[in-house]
C-alpha cells in the first residue's frame, strides 16, 4: 500500500490502486476471494516460492531474468522508466544524470538503469521517501515508473517534472509460482475479458486518466 497509484490506502485505510482493482476483478470473475497479504517488496518472490499466497498482485516488471523464477500471467499494464526532477533542474535528458545522485526503489530495475548512466544511486524502501527527498533537494533526481510519477505529481501538486525521454518501455505482470498453469490460464482469460468488455478501463482511468492496457501483451511462458 505504499506505491500509488498501483497500491495505496484510501482515507479510511482500505487498500486501493491499479493492481488492487485489477486483482480484485480477476478474483471476482473466477469466483475466488481476494485476500491481500501485506509484504515488503524485496521479499515478494521469496513469499511466493514459499506458498504464502497464490500470486503476487503487484506491479512487477516482466523481465527475462524474472521469467526464469516465476510464471507471469499475460502483461496487464504497460509503462516505462522516467527520470523525475525538480522544476528548473539542469537534468533534461536521461544522459544528464551522470554524476548526479538519483533515488530508486531498493531491488528494482531502476537501479541498473541509473548505474548504467553513471549516476550515484541512493536506494529507498518506499518510493514515496525518494520523491520527498527530491522535493526537499536532498537528491538530484528519481527514476521510477512513468505512471507512478505522473500520479504522484498530479495528486500531490508536487513541484516536479518528468523528463520527456523514456529510459525503458516495460509491461507489468502478476507472477505465480511455476507449476500452476491452469490457474494462470484462468487469470489470463479473466484479464482479456475485462479489457475487451471495458471493465478494465472503467477501473483504471479514474486513477491515471487513461487505460494502460498493453496493445500487445507479453504472453505467459508455459
Amino acid at each position: 500500500g505504499t506505491y500509488p497509484p498501483f497500491s495505496m490506502r484510501t482515507p479510511d485505510g482500505q487498500l486501493d490502486g491499479l493492481e488492487i482493482r485489477v486483482g480484485k476483478e480477476i478474483a471476482r470473475r473466477l469466483n475466488l476471494t481476494y485476500e491481500p497479504v501485506i509484504i515488503k517488496w524485496e521479499a515478494l518472490l521469496v513469499g511466493l516460492a514459499a506458498d504464502q499466497y497464490d500470486f503476487a498482485s503487484d506491479a512487477m516488471d516482466i523481465t527475462a531474468e524474472r521469467q526464469k523464477q516465476v510464471m507471469f500471467a499475460d502483461g496487464w499494464l504497460e509503462s516505462g522508466g522516467r527520470v523525475v526532477t525538480q522544476k528548473g533542474s539542469p537534468i533534461k535528458t536521461p544522459a544528464d544524470i551522470k554524476g548526479k545522485t538519483v533515488g530508486v526503489l531498493v531491488s528494482s530495475t531502476w537501479q541498473k538503469l541509473a548505474e548504467e548512466r553513471g549516476a550515484t544511486v541512493k536506494a529507498y524502501k518506499a518510493e514515496s521517501d525518494a520523491i520527498q527527498d527530491l522535493v526537499n533537494g536532498q537528491i538530484d533526481a528519481v527514476i521510477t515508473d512513468s505512471i507512478a510519477a505522473a500520479y504522484a505529481i498530479e495528486a500531490s501538486k508536487l513541484p516536479l517534472v518528468l523528463v520527456d525521454e523514456y529510459l525503458s518501455h516495460i509491461q507489468k505482470g502478476f507472477p505465480f509460482k511455476k507449476g500452476k498453469p491452469n490457474l494462470v490460464k484462468a487469470v489470463n482469460k479473466a484479464l482479456a475479458d475485462m479489457i475487451a468488455d471495458g471493465t478494465y478501463a472503467k477501473l483504471t482511468t479514474p486513477l491515471i486518466g487513461y487505460s494502460p492496457a498493453p496493445k500487445d501483451p507479453i504472453k505467459t511462458i508455459f
